[in-house]
C-alpha cells in the first residue's frame, strides 16, 4: 500500500514538474512572438508604407516580377533565386538562410529604390548574413545609373531589410522604418561607390 502511494505521489510530482517546464518554454516562445510582433515580411513593409506622407510615396511594384503587385509591397516567391540575386543582390550562399520575403521596387527605375525584407531561418547569424549581402550589392555592376545609398536594417533579430536607392528616398525609407518598426536598428548604411 505504501509503495502504491509513493508511486502515485512520484508520478504526480513528475507530472507537475513537466507541466511547469512546458509552461516556461511556451511563455518564452510567446514572449519572443510578442517581442517580434511581425508574422511575415509583407507585414514589415506594410508597417513602413503606412507612415509615408503622400508627397514621399512613389510608384512601386511589390513581390517578384512574375506575380507583381502594383502600387504596394508584395510577397516575394523565394524560389525565384535568379531574381533574388540579380535584383536584390542576395548571394547564392545565402539562399538557404531565408524562409520568406517581401519586396518593393520603384516603378521607373530599380536603382532609384529597391528594397526587400527577409525572414531568416532560426540560427542564422544576422551579422554574417548582412555582411554577405553588403559585399554582393557593393560589387554589383550597375545599369541605368548607380544608386547613392545602401542600407541594411535588423528588425528584432528575425527580419532583415536590405535596400538601395537615391539618397533622399533612402533617408525617408530609413526614418520611416526606424519609426514604424519595433526593435529596428541600422546595421549598415553606406554610399554605393
Amino acid at each position: 500500500m505504501k509503495r502504491a502511494i509513493v508511486l502515485v505521489l512520484t508520478a504526480a510530482i513528475l507530472f507537475s514538474l513537466s507541466g511547469c517546464g512546458a509552461g516556461q518554454n511556451s511563455s518564452g516562445s510567446e514572449q519572443e512572438s510578442q517581442t517580434s510582433g511581425y508574422t511575415e515580411p509583407l507585414k514589415v513593409l506594410n508597417e513602413i508604407i503606412a507612415i509615408y506622407g503622400e508627397d514621399d510615396l512613389f510608384a512601386m511594384y511589390g513581390g517578384n516580377q512574375e506575380n507583381a503587385v502594383m502600387d504596394a509591397p508584395g510577397k516575394f516567391d523565394i524560389t525565384k533565386t535568379e531574381e533574388l540575386e540579380n535584383t536584390f543582390g542576395l548571394p547564392k550562399d545565402q539562399f538557404s538562410n531565408i524562409e520568406d520575403a517581401a519586396s518593393m521596387v520603384h516603378m521607373m527605375n530599380g536603382n532609384t529604390f529597391t528594397g526587400i525584407v527577409y525572414r531568416l531561418k532560426d540560427g542564422v547569424d544576422i551579422n554574417d548574413f548582412a555582411d554577405s549581402v553588403k559585399s554582393s550589392v557593393l560589387e554589383k555592376q550597375w545599369i541605368c545609373g548607380q544608386p547613392d545609398t545602401f542600407l541594411i536594417v535588423n528588425v528584432d533579430g528575425s527580419y532583415v531589410i536590405t535596400a538601395y536607392g537615391e539618397a533622399g528616398i533612402m533617408e525617408v525609407f530609413k526614418n520611416n522604418a526606424l519609426s514604424a518598426l519595433d526593435g529596428a536598428k541600422v546595421i549598415t548604411e553606406t554610399p554605393v561607390a
